[in-house]
């Protein structure tokens, strides 16, 4: 780990997104809120937010840190949720591992949510993948 003991305590955001992509008709389920399982963005958004809040748990060497705030969003294609994470806090370090982290969770929230649609005939997920995560941007200084 590394030591941030003399750094200073400074305003941080990152934003990360990354998106699932899906069967049309999966998707188009999760849009017009007939998930068996429940509201999708609602659990993904939540998903997101303990996993940002948590995230040195999961990343051995990341400093736990005081989350400030976190935005959930999403956007859809006819194949696909891409979902993005901008979390925010003031501390010696910054938070991009947690808007990964928190990226992760919401998409594997949403892929459990809509297993059953994607599997095939054999039990397998010949379409579902998450892909394309990436941090967007990150900021450190004044908010």
């Amino acid at each position: 780990m590394v030591d941030v003991t003399n750094k200073p305590v400074v305003y941080r955001e990152a934003t990360a997104s990354g998106e699932i992509v899906l069967r049309p008709e999966t998707v188009k389920r999760i849009r017009e809120g007939l998930v068996e399982k429940g509201n999708v963005e609602a659990v993904a958004s939540v998903a997101a937010v303990m996993a940002a809040k948590d995230s040195s748990k999961i990343i051995p060497l990341a400093h736990p840190i005081p989350i400030t705030g976190v935005d959930v969003s999403f956007d859809y294609t006819e194949n696909s949720v891409r979902m993005r994470v901008t979390v925010r806090t003031k501390a010696e370090t910054g938070v991009e591992m947690d808007a990964l982290a928190g990226v992760m969770a919401g998409l594997l929230a949403i892929w459990d949510m809509v297993k059953a649609y994607e599997k095939d005939e054999k039990g397998q997920y010949p379409v579902t993948a998450i892909r394309n995560v990436v941090v967007e941007s990150k900021f450190k200084g004044e908010a």
